[in-house]
């Protein structure tokens, strides 16, 4: 997997939207932070578009990213926002220029879409708080975005949880959006999970919908194949009059049963204030023991 040269002072990164509009007079936070960096700002033409729920037409948001991929000056890419709507652009975008200069591609939820189609031509990206989420994520998920961006390493130890499966293993770490893995499996930008670390974190689902979405990786061959799992916040999850009779992790647990591989549960990533960065494409080391759980980047 390539890795993005890490950022030094001085350098540029574009803030813009690849999905949700984004009108509100909300990146001051986001901005400050970054020039606390010593990093200058570009802000797309797509911050400030309001088409319906989207931040413009979809050719004037691939417009946008494609006007910042191409860009030599721009070192990274800040999506400021995820909602729906950027597998409404991956098709219209040539990553040509980005290929022969390539950048961090940073943000969580809907950014999925570019994680797994940019892993797919063997890139690493970066699954990390958004400039709309700065001001309540935690200086701990604030750190980790700068660590990664300026190349100073990632190691996490947490607390055991109850449901955790006791192992060790080493794969190349791939996920995000369990929704957004769900619908692009079958297309161009699907992950192959054969031997991997898979991550996943969900926001806003009936309970029946990540039962759903479980069957359909496992039905894929996805759970088959992979090394270990973590499993990030399931935030906000629903029920239906009737109920489902297990939350999100029971559900993840009992899909996920019979095989026999290491499982981190409750990692602090996804749609939480503590949302701790992740470079998913490098190769990661697993470790759950009774007592902690760890997750080392090896390069």
């Amino acid at each position: 997997m390539i890795t993005p040269a890490t950022l030094q002072k001085g350098d540029t990164i574009a803030i813009l939207a690849t999905a949700r509009k984004n009108i509100d007079d909300n990146l001051k936070p986001a901005i400050d932070l970054a020039h606390s960096w010593g990093l200058e700002v570009v802000i797309g033409s797509t911050i400030g578009l309001d088409n319906n729920q989207l931040a413009g037409t979809d050719e004037q948001r691939a417009t946008d990213f494609q006007k910042q991929l191409d860009n030599p000056n721009i070192k990274a890419i800040w999506c400021v926002k995820g909602g729906y709507g950027t597998v409404r652009i991956i098709d219209l975008l040539d990553f040509t220029a980005f290929k022969k200069h390539p950048k961090w591609i940073i943000g969580f939820s809907d950014i999925t879409v570019l994680h797994n189609h940019l892993n797919t031509m063997g890139f690493k990206t970066l699954h990390a708080v958004m400039p709309i989420t700065v001001p309540r994520a935690t200086k701990e998920a604030i750190e980790t975005l700068r660590q990664s961006l300026f190349g100073t390493g990632l190691r996490y130890e947490i607390t055991t949880a109850p449901m955790n499966k006791m192992g060790k293993a080493t794969g190349e770490l791939v996920g995000g959006n369990l929704s957004i893995l769900y619908s692009l499996l079958g297309s161009p930008s699907a992950i192959d999970c054969n031997d991997k670390i898979l991550f996943i974190e969900d926001l806003d689902e009936y309970l029946y919908h990540i039962d759903r979405m479980m069957m359909n990786l496992k039905r894929n061959g996805c759970l088959e194949s992979i090394k270990g799992i973590v499993v990030g916040s399931m935030t906000k999850m629903k029920d239906n009059d009737i109920p489902w009779g297990k939350n999100a992790l029971q559900i993840v647990e009992e899909v996920t049963k019979n095989y026999n591989i290491p499982m981190i549960y409750n990692f602090p990533a996804g749609h939480i204030q503590d949302n701790r960065a992740l470079i998913l494409g490098s190769t990661v080391t697993i470790e759950v023991t009774p007592t902690k759980s760890s997750l080392s980047f090896n390069d």
